[in-house]
Order: C-alpha cells, then structure tokens, then sequence
C-alpha cells in the first residue's frame, strides 16, 4: 500500500512538473508575441500562435525539457524602432540575445535587469543612443559583449570589472567618452574601444591589448607599451643549476632570426594573396580567397535590398554578415557556378551557391529568384534565401549531409562502399521525375531545369530523389561549351543553339536514368580509353541484342527485377530520342515509371502543390 502511495505521488510530482513546463514555455510565448507585434520589421516571421515555439519559430531555441526559451536569433529581421518594454525581459531563462544589424533604436532598454541568465548579448549595428547602463554586474553570467556601431555615449561603466567571466567586450564605434575605467577581467580575451570619443591613458589591466584596439579616440590612449608582448622564460633548472636569463648573445641572435623569418612570412603572405585574387575557388567572408571583402559586401550605405533576400517559410536566423564570416569548404564546380558548405558560428550548416555570369540585371534575377523559392515540392530542394549585389549573386539552400546521388553511384569503390540496390534506384527516378514535373508546371508551364544532372540530385528524408540547382539557365549567359561528365547530359539541341527548354530536361532526365541502370558516367572511358557517350553506347548495345550486357552487375544480383529493369530502359531510351518533339513530357514520364513500380503513395506529388519535407539529418 505504502508503495503504490509513492508511485502516485511521483506520478503527480510528474504531471506537476509538465504542467509548469508548459506553463512557463506558454508565458515565453507570449512575450515573443508581444515583442514582435509592437515593433516594425520588414522581413516577415513565421511566429505563427498556433505552433510550438520550440520546434518551429524562426531564430528560438528552448531548453532541452523544451520548458524555457534560452536563445533568441534574429539579425538582420529589419526591425526598426525601440525595443517595446516588458516583453523580452519577461524572458527571465534568456542566455542568448542577438539582435544584430536591424534599426533598432532608443536607449539601452532598463527592464533587461530582468535578463539575470544572460551570457551572450550582441546588438552591434543598430541605432541604440544614451548612456550605457551603469551596473552591469547584475548579468554576472556574461561572456560576450558586443554594442559596436550605434550611438551609445556616456562613460565606459567601471562595472564591467564585476563581470569575471567575460571574454569579450566590442563597445566600437559609438560616442562613449571620458576616461578607460581599470578593468581587473583577468578572462578578457577580446577588447575593441576604438573610434569613441575616449580621453586619459589606457590603465595598466588593459595595456596587454594591442593599441588598435584604441584607435580612433584621444592620442594619449596610445601612449604606452603592450605589457604582454615580451616573451618571458621562467626559469628552470638544468643539471643543477639556475638559468634564468638568455645572454646578450644569444638574445640578439633570436630577435635577428625572428626578424628574418618574420619578412620572409609575410612575403609568402603577400605572394599567395596576390595569386589567390588570381582565382574563383573561393566563398568570400572567412576564407577570403576570392575578390571580394566583407567590407566591400557589406557596405552600410547600401540599402536593404542589398541584404539576404530569405523566402516565407525559411528557419534559419543568420545574415549576410554571418555568410560572410563563416568557414566555407568548396563542394564542387558547376555549369553556373561554385558551390560551398558554409559553417556558421552556431554550427548552422548551408549550401551557398556562388553564381557566375549572370547576363540580366537586378530586376530580372529577383523575378527569377522569387519563381524559384515559391516552389515547395518534396523532390525539389528549396531555395531559402538570396543575395544580389553589382559583383556577387549568391543562393542559399539547405545542406543535404549524404552528398548527392552521383557521389553515391561513382563514388570510392571498395569493401566500405554500400552499392545502391535497385529498390533505392527506382526511389531515385521516381523523386526526381516528379520533382522535374512541378518544375516544368511552375511560371505558367514554362520553367525549365536547365543544368539537370546526378550530381544536382539528392535523397529526400523518404529517400526518394530531390532536384536541386534549378531555373538558372534563363538568367546566364550562354550556356558554355560543356566539360567532361557534364557533356553527356546536354540534348542535341543545346549543344547546337546553347539554349535550353523543357524537352532538354526530358533528355537530361533519361540520361540519368541511363546512368541508374548502367552504373556509368555520361562520358566515360573504356579499357582502351578511349571516351564514350553513354547514350551512343546503350544504343549499340541494344542494337546487337546484348540487353543484359547494359545493366550495373550490382543490380544483376537482385532477385526478380529484370523485367522492370527492361521497363525502365524502355523509359529511358524514349526521353533520349534526338527530336526534341519526339520526347514524352515529363509528367506523361512520372506515369510510366509509377506503372513500372508502384511506390509509397506518401511521396506522389508529380506537379501539385505539397507540403515541403525537412532536409536530412545534419542540416
């Protein structure tokens, strides 16, 4: 009796508990809520009431018990105006505030006292003026600080000395004034106070900074010696005996060698910048290979339409600033352009797919763009923002952590190497015929695909095949004369006229489904090396009556496939036919392959509209 008594009352303990965990999560809500619908912002939110703030409101993360909003992300949303009293304060569990590059004005808000969990606040470029608040010890919790770039004036307050875990403070480029306050932050890693309106002498806690970091103010700031630039050697004993000193000697020789080795550095550096201008293998912002600085992107004299363009419905919470700073790997080099994953500083991971020869001018490309990103497909990879500038053009999608198909399908060979059975084949050319359907649907018919390939098709969470790189062809140049794999996949009429339509995509599409059912490349070579076109060569093939010899051994060692295996060539062969007039559409095409293989109907969606699917694991 004693121990049912103590399971209920732990039952109890429990529902208690989730109903003040809903409780509190409700009132954050509401304070959201309240904050956004009193202050302007020109880019929309998808803050709907209805869903849960946890799991779908752009720029929110909540505790792990999903109890309590921790962080609040949105830069660049383009608020203007002050911040609306008692709303974000009531956030009391609140450990992340940025608030960066909006319009935001008025004072430093008071009732953020509130905010007692707060450890990361960055309000930089905004318009915020009047004194800072003169007691910040009252976040005890702070690591970071940055108010850089609005108008804050008034003193520094000494009481950031109370702040011992403090790692970073940027009060840059503001209107601050009188005298730097002795901070003892014995953590202070980063300090930025320069082009203020400072005055005295930098105290002694401070004179192991750099004295950039006190540019821009009085003359006197710089008036002294980096305390901490000497190298000190402890000394330390050595067969017994004391070494406390380098002699005179030996001291000489290091400042030489290091003179030395110094100039020679940054004659390497200076030689592989100029030779890295040379190239296009990079993303601009962090790995600054490329031409372009974020100081020449991000100019704060360009208007608002020179920022991240993001479409309804989009997530993620950082701007062109976060782009531009964030670590970039280069995926691959494309038709239009060179595609990156970028890792953002809060470990967001993107696609950013830098464009090149771009042939129309601002209007044209956004109309362009806004046809794309109004496409939510679940084989079509969407499109989550855009950027236009004189000298950049970049689009943003989600990062897919599995690699595109033609990864899977030619990748490594080897004991590691899981081979695609036909099962997750026939998912693949199903996905992406649909996918190539609602493109071909879009813009009143008449959108095209234009640079369709395998290495431009992914796996959706169902793993049926997702189209991606979509609708550029219409915005480039003309169309290059193609490279190596990529050749295969052009139609005879674009290799003659450099112009693609949808009847290309058809063709496209069949030379990938060749590509599924041979396990080949377009082009490819043979034992004697010699280049082969993967449609010529099925053809012959065909013609001598080898059929079987066409298909991947892999897919031979399936069990009861061969009819469908003959189906789907039959398929293929129709969509690469030399008259263009002669192909099937591609929405007659999604018929035949799902009379060939009657799939989960969850994923049939060929041109209709349908709720977009969540990128994979790891995005």
């Amino acid at each position: 009796m004693v121990k049912l008594q103590f399971f209920a009352f732990l039952f109890l303990l429990c529902l208690l508990q989730v109903s003040v965990g809903e409780a509190l999560v409700e009132s954050d809500k509401q304070a959201l809520l309240d904050f956004v619908n009193n202050i302007h912002h020109s880019r929309p939110l998808n803050w709907n009431e209805g869903d849960p703030v946890c799991k779908n409101w752009t720029g929110i993360s909540c505790s792990e018990n999903g109890d309590r909003v921790i962080a609040v992300r949105l830069p660049g949303v383009g608020f203007h105006g002050p911040i609306p009293g008692n709303t974000l304060s009531r956030l009391s569990a609140l450990q992340i505030l940025s608030l960066r590059s909006n319009g935001i004005n008025g004072t430093f808000p008071v009732d953020f006292g509130n905010l007692k969990n707060l450890t990361f606040l960055y309000l930089q470029y905004n318009d915020f003026s009047g004194p800072l608040p003169l007691d910040f010890s009252v976040w005890k919790n702070l690591s970071i600080v940055n108010l850089s770039n609005n108008g804050f004036n008034g003193s520094v307050p000494s009481s950031f000395s109370g702040l011992s875990r403090l790692i970073g403070l940027n009060l840059a480029n503001n209107s601050l004034s009188g005298v730097v306050p002795d901070l003892h932050l014995p953590n202070l890693e980063l300090l930025n106070l320069s082009y203020n309106k400072l005055v005295g002498h930098v105290p002694k806690s401070l004179q192991r900074f750099p004295k950039s970091v006190f540019l821009g103010n009085n003359e006197s700031l710089l008036d002294y010696t980096v305390t901490d630039s000497p190298i000190v050697l402890a000394p330390h004993e050595q067969n017994g005996k004391s070494v406390g000193k380098l002699s005179e000697r030996a001291l000489l020789g290091i400042v030489i060698a290091g003179s030395v080795l110094g100039l020679l550095g940054f004659g390497f550096l200076l030689v592989v910048c100029l030779l890295r201008r040379k190239t296009d293998n990079s993303f601009p912002g962090k790995l600054e290979k490329g031409d372009m600085s974020p100081e020449k992107a991000i100019s704060r004299s360009q208007d608002a339409s020179n920022k991240l363009v993001f479409f309804e419905g989009c997530n993620y919470a950082f701007d062109l600033e976060d782009l531009l700073r964030a670590s970039a790997e280069v995926l691959g080099k494309g038709t239009f352009g060179t595609a990156y994953k970028a890792i953002l500083e809060d470990a967001t991971m993107v696609v950013v797919k830098r464009l090149k020869d771009v042939n129309v001018g601002k209007k044209e490309f956004e109309q362009q763009m806004d046809v794309i990103g109004s496409i939510k497909h679940e084989n079509v990879i969407e499109l989550r923002a855009y950027y236009y500038s004189k000298d950049e053009k970049l689009m943003v999608y989600d990062y897919y952590n599995q690699g595109s198909v033609a990864s899977m399908l030619h990748g490594k060979r080897g004991e590691n190497r899981t081979p695609l059975d036909w099962e997750t084949r026939v998912k693949i050319a199903i996905g992406t015929a649909r996918g190539i359907a609602r493109v071909h649907a879009e813009n009143s018919g008449k959108l095209v695909h234009g640079n369709l390939k395998l290495s431009n098709i992914f796996l959706n969470p169902q793993q049926y095949g997702c189209v991606s790189d979509l609708g550029l062809s219409t915005i480039m140049s003309a169309l290059a004369p193609p490279i190596a794999r990529a050749a295969g996949y052009r139609a005879p009429e674009v290799t003659d006229t450099r112009k693609a339509m949808q009847p290309s995509d058809v063709y496209s599409y069949g030379v990938i489904l060749l590509e599924l059912l041979t396990g080949k490349s377009p082009v490819h070579t043979t034992n004697g090396d010699e280049m082969v076109h993967l449609v010529r060569w099925v053809h012959s093939v065909v013609r001598e009556e080898w059929t079987a010899e066409v298909f991947d051994v892999e897919l031979l060692k399936c069990p009861n496939i061969e009819e469908e295996l003959v189906e789907m060539l039959q398929i293929a062969l129709a969509c690469v036919v030399r008259m263009a007039d002669q192909r099937p559409k591609m929405s007659e095409v999604v018929k035949m392959i799902e009379n060939v293989r009657q799939m989960d109907p969850t994923n049939r969606a060929s041109s209709e509209n349908s709720t977009p699917m969540p990128p994979s694991p790891g995005t």
